[in-house]
């Protein structure tokens, strides 16, 4: 291959692989939503507030185990009430 060869084969390559990168960073995170079904995301939405849900009743434990200013003892049992619910 001829020096010109090389620089026509380089520039298809480039062309190719922006159009590619491209077309990925056109693509918005929401677009997989709207192609799913009505139903389809209603299930996802109550699964992911059910998922949140849990997680703010653990922080909630959390923070009570962390604020709690009793004695090593005392929190202990704390813990271990809050494990038994």
């Amino acid at each position: 291959m001829s020096g010109g060869q090389v620089m026509v084969v380089l520039i298809v390559m480039i062309v190719m692989i922006a159009s590619v990168v491209r077309g990925k960073h056109r693509r918005s995170p929401g677009l997989d939503l709207m192609d799913r079904s009505h139903g389809e995301q209603d299930g996802e939405t109550r699964a992911m507030r059910q998922e949140m849900q849990q997680l703010k009743e653990r922080i909630q434990v959390l923070e009570r185990v962390i604020t709690d200013n009793h004695k090593t003892v005392d929190l202990d049992r704390e813990i271990d009430r809050l494990r038994d619910r």
